[in-house]
């Protein structure tokens, strides 16, 4: 066995458009991160970013399944001492409608600088209208 190593001048990227309206947050996010990560693609390496680009529209209407509404919850740290902060999905949606969209595209992406550089390949956002017309997304249906 060899291990590929493919040229990133090679790779050829291609848009996608995903219209989450509607659809359950996390079938969207994982599509996305399966997507971004290349792995639907026949030169798929885990350790290369081969993936395609993803835009992600009306995340604000992403539905959830049974109670994780109220019941799901997102924390982050200040960085001060007892920093903690909590806030439930119906919180951080009605401050930032994408947030929830783009941290579960996040949590299924790999930790360290790969994942870090994979995410930046995904755009969330949380109406229909994206300045990226001049890419000519390829529209995926779910």
């Amino acid at each position: 066995m060899e291990t590929v190593f493919v040229k990133p001048a090679k790779v050829e990227r291609v848009w996608f458009v995903i219209d989450a309206e509607g659809k359950v947050l996390g079938r969207v996010a994982a599509r996305a991160a399966s997507i971004v990560r290349g792995k639907e693609k026949t030169i798929f390496a885990p350790h290369q970013e081969l993936g395609d680009y993803v835009v992600i529209i009306n995340a604000e209407k992403a539905v959830l399944t049974g109670r994780k509404s109220v019941q799901k919850i997102y924390y982050h740290h200040t960085g001060y001492v007892g920093g903690l902060k909590s806030a439930n999905y119906e919180k951080l949606s009605a401050r930032h409608p994408a947030s929830p969209m783009q941290l579960a595209v996040k949590g299924m992406l790999p930790k360290g600088p790969l994942g870090r550089k994979l995410l930046k390949n995904v755009k969330v956002y949380a109406g229909s209208r994206h300045p990226h017309q001049a890419q000519n997304p390829k529209l995926i249906d779910l």
